[in-house]
């Protein structure tokens, strides 16, 4: 059986705390469910003619998400290889509530995660999806206290996937 599970993410790698959190609380459920993992960023695509006919999926994602990131859910992803079906990531670039639930029917979304801490990076063009989840009323949804150690000798660097949340 698999599940769809919605985490949104600002792409920078404190936000895989957020994977790394759901995966261990599922793998203790010991449940034989296989997850389709989406990692979702708000991205607001602008006005301009040009950025809307030349932008695609990956010139943005060039933008907004660091090589490390790709690399670190790789990894997650490789050690709980039993849970992980698939990691998909993705923008949502719609600005109204019923497009955001559009999006969740289309991609069969069961679950979202969000994180509070994460809504005040902004930067490039991203934007929180914590409003458009909460108000979602056909998606359960679920807020995740993100603690992170006051030191941490790789802060930004992808040892940080190894630290323990």
């Amino acid at each position: 059986m698999s599940t769809t599970i919605l985490i949104a993410t600002d792409y920078s790698l404190e936000s895989l705390n957020i994977l790394k959190k759901v995966l261990k609380e599922k793998n203790n459920t010991e449940q034989d469910t296989k997850y389709r993992i989406l990692m979702v960023s708000g991205y607001d695509m602008g006005d301009s003619i040009r950025d809307l006919l030349f932008n695609t999926k990956s010139t943005v994602f060039n933008k907004i998400r660091a090589k490390e990131f790709c690399e670190a859910y790789a990894i997650i992803a490789n050690k709980y290889s039993h849970l992980v079906d698939k990691i998909v990531c993705d923008i949502f670039t719609g600005s109204m509530q019923r497009a955001f639930n559009n999006y969740v029917k289309a991609e069969n979304i069961t679950e979202a995660y969000y994180a509070p801490s994460l809504k005040d990076k902004n930067t490039k063009g991203k934007f929180d999806l914590a409003p458009y989840i909460k108000k979602c009323k056909e998606l359960p949804s679920f807020e995740l206290v993100l603690e992170t150690p006051k030191v941490m000798p790789e802060k930004g660097r992808l040892a940080e996937v190894f630290a323990e949340v």
